[in-house]
């Protein structure tokens, strides 16, 4: 199977289209770009071309939720849809948005260099099948630690795979992160390694796991299985 595939790059600004396309392109991956709802959906629906994922910019159509319905349901194939998180009106659209089938968020300044990570799980889900799994909400304290950056928060969300934090001051795409939280009724705290996957100074970001030992892993799936 191609490890090459072809992601839709829809956005109002040139500039932002045109860094995704070139951290695609030093991948290797195809891309097709659009600068409105009419060509993002032609672009989607090409059977000659089908496209594996969609970057989508809520800032295309009046109404977010439909323009991500109307993308997914003309897509030639299956495809997650992934919005850049400075397009996002507020965090109340969040829920909206994820019923819509919103797959997750990439920040639209993120470097080339945090690009293609962001968008790894999404592109290969087999690889990152734990971030498919469902999400708890939940806001319980969280720290964290980013090189000489030491921050205190709340939780949005936990999943088997990672979790979701409210911040006003979230970290880059692509930060690597120690995290230390305790679920409810846990008798002792976890500690995980993670990476930022999205951010957005309106939502907070969302942290990949990327280490946690068996204990801390075993403790998050249980916590998430009893309450999903």
């Amino acid at each position: 199977m191609s490890l090459s595939k072809t992601i839709l790059i829809a956005h109002r600004s040139t500039d932002v289209r045109n860094r995704m396309a070139a951290a695609l392109a030093d991948a290797r991956h195809d891309y097709v770009t659009a600068d409105n709802p009419e060509l993002a959906v032609a672009a989607v629906s090409d059977p000659e071309h089908p496209v594996s994922l969609a970057l989508l910019d809520l800032g295309l159509g009046d109404d977010p939720a439909r323009l991500v319905a109307d993308v997914r349901r003309h897509a030639a194939r299956t495809m997650p849809v992934v919005v850049f998180a400075g397009s996002l009106r507020s965090a109340a659209d969040v829920p909206v948005l994820l019923a819509a089938g919103v797959a997750g968020y990439l920040n639209e300044h993120a470097t080339t260099a945090q690009i293609l990570p962001a968008l790894a799980p999404h592109l290969f889900p087999d690889n990152f099948d734990r971030r498919g799994s469902a999400r708890v909400a939940l806001g319980i304290p969280v720290s964290y630690r980013a090189g000489q950056t030491i921050a205190g928060a709340l939780t949005a969300n936990v999943g088997k795979g990672g979790i979701g934090i409210r911040t006003m001051s979230p970290l880059a795409v692509g930060t690597s992160v120690q995290l230390k939280f305790r679920l409810p009724a846990a008798a002792a705290d976890l500690e995980a390694a993670g990476r930022v996957a999205w951010s957005n100074r309106q939502v907070g970001m969302g942290i990949q796991f990327e280490r946690l030992d068996n204990d801390a892993q075993t403790a998050i799936d249980k916590f998430v299985d009893e309450n999903s």
